[in-house]
């Protein structure tokens, strides 16, 4: 039996992102004279297909098909994402010189996306083959044992950081592999180590490229007076910038958010995506979701999306098999550090990362990676004990 709950969860979040990418995308509807249910329409495309995918996966055994599917996952979208840097532009749309999406007839499709996905595989795959039985490993074993992992990372850094231009992808699958490390009992010394090791590439990545450094210096530029005011130093008030285009982005997503108050406005009602809040039904929905549903309708999409993870790692505590158990907590953290990002950017904690939303922001790609996602932690629930009633034991 596949867990219900997860399930349910998962479709409640995917109808509510059917609802809202009609609602909010109003504005860009009319902009590019498009018909009024353009995104509704694709989106719609994109959460069948998905949830067809959801109900294939969660049927199929996984003694026999969960590694299938995920070698497949893991090794096509690879090669996916390195060959894309070489094929034409007639297969590859390219912004700001990234290409990050192949042209499938009318559609577009990001390759990282699915190859998040593979890469958890992959670990819990290679992690319960070949480090689950060691004993405690010294230092310098943990570097050559762990190398061969750091040696695939780095290189799909260099594919989505450098030529795609995508640095909260790389974000992403940085923790989560940092993460998984801690799971399958590396040293702290070790975890460390590398922490400092991905700190100054982070550093280096965003101060060798220009726009990230932009990215920066504006999103600096709208929470530097919150921050040196609590500083006494008159030094540090050299540090103040002049803010650019992009804080507007960020003000207008916290205006709206607050003019949502307690209970929203209502579902389309909502004013700032009315040309103000540019892709507010991709990257900014959340501020959009507040701004129509009010910060009661954020804590409901919070807590389903904190159920969803929930029931993802309590399916990972009772399996028995090392890798189920890998991939499930892989995916849950994938699912929780995206959303951790992109709320933080929207309300401007952090720059903004341009990360999706699991299962709620527009866009094909994201829907069906994370509907994959979902399918095989399902099939993989079918492995955990239950009592009579079907409840976890």
């Amino acid at each position: 039996m596949i867990d219900k709950p997860l399930l349910a969860g998962v479709i409640a979040l995917l109808t509510l992102s059917l609802v809202m990418s009609y609602s909010l995308s109003t504005y860009t509807v009319v902009h590019f004279s498009y018909v009024d249910f353009h995104f509704f329409i694709r989106q719609s495309m994109a959460i069948f297909i998905g949830f067809v995918m959801i109900v294939i996966l969660s049927k199929l055994d996984p003694d026999k098909w969960f590694a299938r599917v995920g070698l497949v996952l893991f090794v096509s979208f690879f090669l996916l994402i390195v060959s894309m840097q070489f094929l034409p532009s007639t297969l590859v749309n390219e912004v700001g010189g990234a290409k990050r999406w192949i042209r499938v007839g009318s559609m577009s499709l990001a390759p990282v996306e699915f190859f998040k996905v593979g890469f958890v595989f992959f670990l819990a795959w290679s992690f319960a083959r070949k480090l689950l039985d060691k004993s405690k490993m010294g230092f310098f074993e943990e570097v050559r044992m762990f190398s061969p992992y750091l040696l695939i990372f780095i290189i799909a850094v260099v594919i989505i950081a450098v030529f795609q231009k995508d640095l909260g992808q790389v974000v992403v699958l940085g923790a989560t592999l940092m993460v998984l490390f801690l799971f399958i009992g590396s040293s702290l010394k070790f975890f460390f180590t590398l922490l400092s090791g991905v700190f100054i590439a982070f550093i280096s990545l965003i101060f060798f490229a220009p726009h990230r450094m932009a990215r920066i210096r504006s999103w600096w530029g709208t929470v530097q007076d919150n921050i040196l005011s609590i500083l006494p130093f008159e030094s540090v008030q050299n540090l103040r910038v002049e803010a650019g285009k992009e804080p507007y982005q960020i003000s207008n997503s916290l205006n709206a958010i607050h003019n949502g108050g307690f209970f929203g406005e209502g579902l389309g009602n909502g004013q700032f995506k009315l040309g103000y809040l540019s892709e507010v039904h991709t990257d900014f929905i959340l501020a959009g979701i507040t701004e129509e549903l009010g910060f009661l309708g954020l804590a409901v999409v919070t807590m389903t999306i904190l159920f969803v993870v929930f029931r993802i790692f309590k399916i990972a505590a009772k399996v028995k098999n090392p890798m189920y158990y890998l991939f499930s907590i892989g995916v849950g953290l994938l699912i929780a550090f995206s959303f951790i990002l992109n709320a933080y950017g929207i309300s401007g904690i952090t720059p903004i990362k341009g990360i999706a939303v699991p299962f709620l922001s527009y866009g094909g790609s994201h829907i069906l990676a994370s509907c994959v996602a979902i399918g095989m932690v399902l099939m993989v629930s079918k492995k955990v004990p239950r009592n009579i009633k079907g409840e976890i034991i």
